[in-house]
Order: structure tokens, then C-alpha cells, then sequence
């Protein structure tokens, strides 16, 4: 969920309904000459993400990104996934510079398939590209009675704790997990304090950055608030912006996703995987990690929603500090994030949406927004 600093203003939005965007996203991939069925799932991807107003990940934020990429020939249509190498528990995948939104489910079904059998199943892939929300590729899991995990390692804009480089990514974790009448846990985010996309939100509207989101070019946490900096001015900090709040603990997630999701995946680290900066998000060189977990080979499944049912309604019903009216559990509010903008349709920024009605114009296909 966004930031309420992050949070378009009404008056600068348009409601779409999410039948509509997501036949005008299919229409989009169509033109680039990916395949229908891929073409469904890349748009289930994104428009899942502005459902749940994760806009960063959306069709509101990303799709252009894509389609510019796909011009370019950075990504590839029609990929031709291969299985590398793999085990009763874990596979190797070669994504053949395919979407990560769109190869990533296909890599989730693998694992979940291994998962029924063996109690787990992990799937690396190298040659990627952008996945867009990690937490998507996650959720995949809840509807098989598994807990979902994905992580991916993208191209630098992160500099280590005390560094003046950047080194890594912001190389997201997401683990969803289900429960029974709760909404599910998911937790979704990012190991700097921000994600890059955000960023690119923040400079769109003109939305001031809050102290110690970014450090200036020489790697020094800038502590008090600024305007969006201009592409490749700035790095983006770990969490905890600097060393005596944190910022080992995020730089040291960083350096895990990137062993799982980059050097196991024998597609290299982020620090080569490409610039990500804005003009290349969706066509820079990615690696990616999917692990589905069976819930039945640890425990009844009935007994784990029910204990989770438990602990998130023991999480929401904390008492909530002075200047705030309630807690919230990871994925909670998503889901009724979800259910507002199903019934309302979903906010986009009227400049998207004068992009959406260009390109549609552009290539003679139908708009529905």
C-alpha cells in the first residue's frame, strides 16, 4: 500500500474500472506481440497491484515502462523458458529476457507442483526481466493452502552502509501466508527505504521526500525533507537510512536477495544486471526466486489458519498510539484497498491516463479508459 504521502490527490485522478484497464493493458501486450494468454497474465499482474494501490507496480505506473522496453527489443515477447536443472524440490530457469509478470507465475506454479510432493519447492530464474509487485507472484501460493515467498535482484541504486556507489538493488522480499477468515498476511517491500518507482510517483507529483529516503550523490543520507530529485542524482538508502537507526539490517537483506535471487540463480549479481534508472525499469536484466512452502507437510492446514486468524486479530486489535486510529497487519490494508476500488474503480493520474489514450490512438486499438 502506498504512503499517505505518496497518495494522489482526487482531484488529479480519473476512476477506471478494473474490467476496463485490464482489457486495455491485454490490448497493449497484444500490440507488442505477446502471446494471448501471456498477455492475460501480465495484465492480472498489474492491475492486481493498483487494486491492492500498489500504483507504483500498476498499470498506472509501469505499463509505459514495458511498452518502451518492448520497442526498444530489451525484452522479449515470446520467451522460451527453459528448465536449466532441477530436483524433486527445486528448479533452474532460463527466462529468456521474458517479463518477470509474466514467467514469474509460470515459476510459482513449478514450485507449488514440487511443493505437493516433497513439502517444498524453490525455483531461481535467471535472464529476466522487471516482475513488477513481488507479493503478486507470492499470493499465487495462498490458494494451494501454501505460504508463498518471492525475491528479486535488480540493477543498482542502493549504496552499502557507508558507501558513496551504489552496489544492489532495491531487491524486494514478499511472503504471503493464508489464514481463514482473516485477510492474509502478505507482506510486500522493498530493502531501501523506498522503492524506486515510488520515487518516480513522488517526482510525477511533485511530492516533497521525506528525511532519509535518499543520500545525495557523494552517499550522505540527506536527513531533512527535499524536492524528487532529476534521475541519477540521487541513490536510494537502505532501510533505516543510516547506520545508528539500521541501515545494516536493509543493506544486509539487500545482500541476501541478492545471493538467492542473483548468484544462486547463475545469472550474476544486481551490481551488473543494468541500469534502473527510470528509462530503463522493465528492460534491465533481472533474476528472480519463488519458494512455495506446503503447509501440510509441517502442520493440519486447518489448525495453521485458525492460529493465524488468531495472531492477526491479536496484531489489529492492538491498542493504537496517540494520532492514529487503528493497527494494521501486513496485507490487511491491501485487501481493503481492494474492495474499495472493485466497487469505485480504480484511481489513475490524468496524465496516465492521456498516456493510456495516446499509445492507444497511436497503435489504432481500443481504449477503454
Amino acid at each position: 500500500m502506498m504512503a499517505d504521502t505518496l497518495k494522489l490527490k482526487e482531484e488529479d485522478t480519473i476512476r477506471v474500472s478494473e474490467g476496463n484497464l485490464r482489457e486495455t493493458a491485454i490490448s497493449l501486450f497484444e500490440k507488442m506481440g505477446v502471446p494471448k494468454d501471456d498477455c492475460r497474465l501480465a495484465a492480472d499482474a498489474m492491475v492486481t497491484a493498483d487494486l491492492r494501490g500498489v500504483s507504483s507496480h500498476g498499470v498506472s505506473n509501469i505499463l509505459q515502462k514495458y511498452v518502451l522496453a518492448y520497442q526498444k527489443g530489451l525484452n522479449n515477447p515470446r520467451p522460451q523458458m527453459r528448465i536449466l536443472r532441477q530436483s524433486p524440490a527445486t528448479a533452474s530457469i532460463d527466462c529468456d529476457r521474458g517479463l518477470g509478470i509474466i514467467i514469474a507465475p509460470k515459476a510459482m506454479e513449478i514450485a507449488i507442483e514440487k511443493a505437493k510432493n516433497v513439502g517444498l519447492g524453490m525455483v531461481t530464474m535467471m535472464n529476466g526481466r522487471h516482475m513488477g509487485m513481488a507479493s503478486y507472484h507470492a499470493m499465487i501460493a495462498l490458494k494451494h493452502d501454501m505460504i508463498g515467498m518471492c525475491m528479486t535482484s535488480i540493477g543498482p541504486g542502493m549504496p552499502p552502509t557507508f558507501g558513496a556507489e551504489p552496489r544492489l538493488g532495491t531487491n524486494p522480499i514478499a511472503v504471503a501466508a493464508p489464514a481463514d477468515k482473516e485477510a492474509p498476511f502478505v507482506f510486500d517491500a522493498a530493502t531501501t527505504v523506498i522503492a524506486m518507482n515510488k520515487l518516480l510517483l513522488a517526482r510525477r507529483s511533485g511530492i516533497k521526500l521525506s528525511p532519509g529516503w535518499v543520500a545525495d550523490a557523494n552517499g550522505t543520507p540527506i536527513m531533512e525533507e527535499v524536492d524528487p530529485p532529476e534521475p541519477n542524482s540521487t541513490m536510494l538508502l537502505p532501510l533505516g537510512s543510516t547506520r545508528e537507526m539500521g541501515s545494516h539490517k536493509g543493506y544486509g537483506l539487500a545482500c541476501v536477495v541478492d545471493i538467492f535471487s542473483g548468484i544462486l540463480t547463475g545469472g550474476g549479481y544486481g551490481a551488473f544486471a543494468g541500469d534502473s534508472s527510470t528509462g530503463a525499469i522493465g528492460g534491465a536484466r533481472c533474476n528472480h526466486c519463488v519458494v512455495a512452502y506446503n503447509i501440510e507437510s509441517f502442520m493440519e492446514v486447518a489448525q495453521f489458519k485458525k492460529t493465524m486468524d488468531e495472531w492477526l486479530v491479536m496484531l489489529k486489535s492492538t491498542k493504537p498510539a496517540p494520532g492514529h486510529d487503528r493497527v494494521y497487519y501486513p496485507g490487511l490494508l491491501e485487501a481493503e484497498c481492494e474492495i474499495e476500488y472493485r466497487a469505485k474503480g480504480i484511481p489513475l493520474h490524468t496524465e496516465v491516463v492521456g498516456w493510456i489514450r495516446g499509445i492507444c490512438n497511436k497503435f489504432d486499438i481500443d481504449c477503454y479508459v
